[in-house]
């Protein structure tokens, strides 16, 4: 029979953990499928939480207690409680569960049944049909707790999970295996945890389901949550999503692509100002001293996004030095492709439309007109190819 460990931390719950553990233990006294235990997790309460349920484990041979010596936050206590239940008591599945009864233990069977149907992690949703929200809270609550989680929905761009927020869970060993390296390493803190924990998982692909329930307002204690709960939750979010865009490959492309292109664009201007002499002549006929001072610009910003594409962009798969000759006329050829479309752009684009000034004040004329914009329409053109090219054969990924 595999088992479970309910994990409830705690901090001065004297009045409300009695309660709380009466109705969990009815409800999994009649689960007949699994082995459940709970596990207090005490953060070394002033009120003396710990020694409560001391005196409740001589007549309750199912409760486990792991006192930490000093206040380690919901976060830290959840993964001690993580860890104890699954190194030291043989836990197949830990649920997170508040100590007020906030969460409602009727469910805790639900969520082993979705266990049961192969879900790694199943998580107790208030925004999903049969869940719900106290109905006597205030509307300011309610805007809070409704927005709260459409925030981390809109800021992690995930609208699959309904429930961001909550904190009642049931979590697989392989799911805390799978997620706890990435916790330790960001070090995920207070309330923030369920959301970097969540969020961890969806990306390590993780099978994730919700089981509908109505949280319930504490009657007994106090609420941990303060105004810097939402302080502390968006700024881990904008933190947290701004990490995830940054490390991604996209985005360094999207960078370096950027600054090579104004880098063409100010070396075009230089070039056609040079060559502005001989603006009215044709070289063989069809090569202009726009089209020279196209190539010229080109280039130049192909060698600068080489360099930095190995230094940054695909530092995962950088080149040694004796790669880099070799690869550098392989970029060259795979840009070939980007040069001939801009090239065709501005060859088109010249006879077609012609360059004209865009702009009534002379001044800008000079800087921007339609040879400018025809330059700026290849360059994203050329990206497009760029990306494609330089992650399938220059930085190709080994097999």
């Amino acid at each position: 029979m595999l088992k479970a460990i309910v994990i409830i931390p705690t901090y001065n719950e004297f009045k409300a953990l009695p309660v709380t553990l009466d109705e969990v233990f009815q409800v999994i006294s009649k689960i007949k499928t699994w082995h459940v235990e709970v596990l207090v997790v005490d953060d070394t309460s002033p009120d003396k939480t710990y020694e409560l349920v001391r005196q409740l484990q001589k007549s309750q041979p199912k409760l486990h207690l792991l006192i930490n010596p000093t206040k380690a936050g919901l976060g830290g206590a959840y993964l001690k409680g993580m860890a104890e239940a699954f190194n030291n008591l043989g836990a197949d599945v830990v649920f997170e569960f508040d100590a007020d009864l906030s969460h409602d233990p009727t469910k805790i069977p639900s969520m082993l049944a979705k266990i049961d149907e192969g879900y790694d992690l199943v998580l107790g949703s208030r925004y999903i049909p049969g869940g719900g929200i106290p109905e006597n809270w205030g509307w300011h609550r309610i805007f809070l707790s409704v927005m709260g989680n459409l925030t981390v929905k809109i800021i992690l761009t995930n609208f699959s999970i309904s429930d961001w927020t909550g904190g009642f869970r049931a979590v697989t060993k392989k799911t805390y295996l799978a997620v706890v390296p990435f916790l330790q390493s960001d070090k995920f803190t207070g309330y923030t945890f369920q959301m970097g924990f969540l969020q961890t998982a969806v990306k390590l692909g993780l099978k994730i389901s919700e089981v509908p329930f109505y949280f319930k307002d504490r009657t007994l204690g106090k609420s941990k949550i303060g105004p810097e709960y939402i302080k502390n939750a968006l700024l881990f979010l904008i933190k947290y999503r701004l990490k995830e865009i940054m490390a991604m490959r996209l985005f360094k492309f999207a960078v370096v692509g950027g600054s090579t292109a104004l880098l063409q664009l100010l070396t075009l201007a230089l070039f056609r100002t040079i060559l502005a002499p001989w603006s009215n002549q044709a070289w063989l006929g069809f090569i202009t001293p726009f089209s020279v001072a196209t190539f010229i610009a080109i280039e130049m910003a192909v060698i600068t996004n080489f360099s930095l594409s190995n230094l940054w962009t695909f530092a995962d798969r950088k080149l040694s030095w004796n790669q880099v000759p070799a690869k550098f006329l392989q970029f060259n050829l795979a840009s070939a492709g980007s040069i001939v479309i801009q090239m065709l752009v501005a060859f088109f684009s010249e006879r077609i439309i012609g360059l004209r000034p865009l702009f009534i004040i002379p001044i800008i004329n000079k800087m921007i007109d339609s040879g400018t914009i025809f330059a700026i329409v290849g360059i994203l053109i050329g990206m497009f190819w760029n990306f494609f090219a330089y992650t399938k054969i220059v930085w190709r990924q080994k097999a």
